[in-house]
């Protein structure tokens, strides 16, 4: 079947699922491929639950008036979502970074969405399956889509960029994260910085962090940059307070200076609010708006989320870990005052060859605070001298010593990659 034909099933259908267990009445069931699964098993599966049509690639599975086959689902579904694309004259911002564009996301729609019908990205739908997925739920009513891109390799973003089409961009920083699929920092650099070759190429627009110096050299030849930093650019700020909410005066770029206490922990999301802060002024949202949408936003899904348990105060931060977010939350978790204070890292993945001195690295920055008590669970850190600190080889066995312990007035730090699973700490 040829995509404008698809295209037009779509319209009439225009719930798109790649899991039998989401199916709702009349929606479409893109009946994908992964290591191990097989969705044109499951196609039948999915009409019986209601699914108006199956998208299948295999011609055994195409024996009902309801399958609809094509060369390849996985294709077809990127084909797809560069058609709905198209149809849009709207603000597409295309978001990207080794660390925090989640969050940068969430706050730049928590900004926009007060002034504008906004769709954008959920959860972790960032990567081949949940780009395509973004787009195609974005309704007629949209005035702007904001459209994460996670990625481990090169040429992945460059991909997205093919059917999402950005043409406003944000890189929120380039650290060390995913270095084995990249194959280094500069790797990892080169294709966060396909998202600008795209907006380069396109005539697009771009909102930048001022402080790097590397977002400059990136983003070179491109005409239209919205820079913003703590010291230069159309919107500047501060951290003024850190413990533990972060509360920023924003000190340009608006009638006058403003402060804001957020909901967020750690300084290192400064940069993340003041891309938000630069976007709402670039699309004229009123400044109490933005002051109003940064105070209000909460994190969710173990992203620097506070929680109170008793007289502790537990930072739960499991959802990513790579080098360059462990050592921030870690030097911003050693100049928080606390009369106690227990850190719990998990192993970082992804790091190649590097990781044993990557995770050596982290020791060696542990060594340099005093912390009632350290935990290092899984990952590399089993293979390294863990000593003077504890080692547990999973998060079960880390829960077990935690139970044990009844903290009391204390502040615990509980960070790791979100395969080590450390949110099961808490459990």
């Amino acid at each position: 079947m040829d995509i404008q034909h698809l295209y037009k099933i779509y319209l009439q259908y225009p719930n798109v699922e790649t899991d039998t267990r989401k199916i709702e009445k009349d929606s479409l069931f893109f009946a994908l491929k992964g290591p191990n699964f097989n969705g044109n098993d499951f196609a039948q599966k999915a009409l019986d639950a209601g699914a108006a049509y199956a998208i299948v690639d295999e011609p055994q599975h195409n024996d009902n008036e309801h399958f609809i086959l094509v060369e390849n689902v996985l294709d077809a579904l990127h084909a797809l979502a560069k058609v709905h694309r198209e149809t849009f004259t709207i603000p597409f911002i295309g978001i990207t970074g080794s660390n925090g564009k989640t969050t940068t996301k969430e706050l730049v729609h928590a900004v926009l969405s007060q002034q504008y019908t906004t769709y954008y990205t959920q959860g972790n739908l960032n990567n081949h399956i949940g780009v395509p997925l973004t787009i195609l739920r974005v309704q007629p009513d949209a005035e702007i889509a904001i459209i994460e891109m996670g990625a481990n390799h090169q040429k992945e973003i460059a991909g997205y960029c093919q059917y999402a089409e950005p043409n406003w961009g944000i890189i929120s920083n380039v650290g060390k994260a995913h270095l084995e699929g990249f194959g280094g920092v500069e790797g990892v650099k080169k294709g966060k910085g396909e998202l600008y070759d795209y907006i380069r190429e396109h005539g697009g627009s771009i909102f930048a962090f001022d402080d790097y110096a590397y977002l400059h050299e990136m983003s070179h030849d491109i005409p239209n940059i919205h820079w913003y930093g703590t010291q230069n650019g159309e919107v500047t700020g501060q951290a003024i307070a850190n413990d533990p909410f972060l509360e920023i005066t924003i000190t340009k770029g608006f009638d006058q200076p403003f402060s804001i206490q957020t909901q967020l922990v750690g300084a290192y999301n400064l940069p993340n609010i003041l891309c938000a802060a630069a976007v709402g002024k670039a699309f004229h949202v009123p400044v109490e708006k933005i002051q109003q949408a940064l105070a209000a936003y909460t994190p969710t899904n173990s992203r620097s989320q506070l929680i109170q348990s008793g007289s502790n105060k537990i930072i739960l931060d499991a959802y990513n870990a790579n080098p360059s977010s462990m050592s921030a939350a870690i030097q911003n978790f050693a100049g928080l005052q606390a009369d106690k204070k227990v850190l719990m890292l998990g192993g970082m993945m992804e790091l190649g060859e590097t990781s044993k001195e990557k995770h050596s690295n982290v020791l060696n920055l542990i060594k340099k605070s005093h912390w009632d008590n350290v935990v290092l669970v899984g990952g590399d850190f089993g293979h390294i001298d863990t000593s003077p600190y504890l080692y547990f080889e999973n998060a079960e066995k880390a829960r077990e010593w935690f139970r044990q312990q009844h903290f009391q007035n204390t502040e615990i730090l509980i960070k790791g990659s979100n395969s080590m699973h450390m949110s099961r700490i808490l459990d």
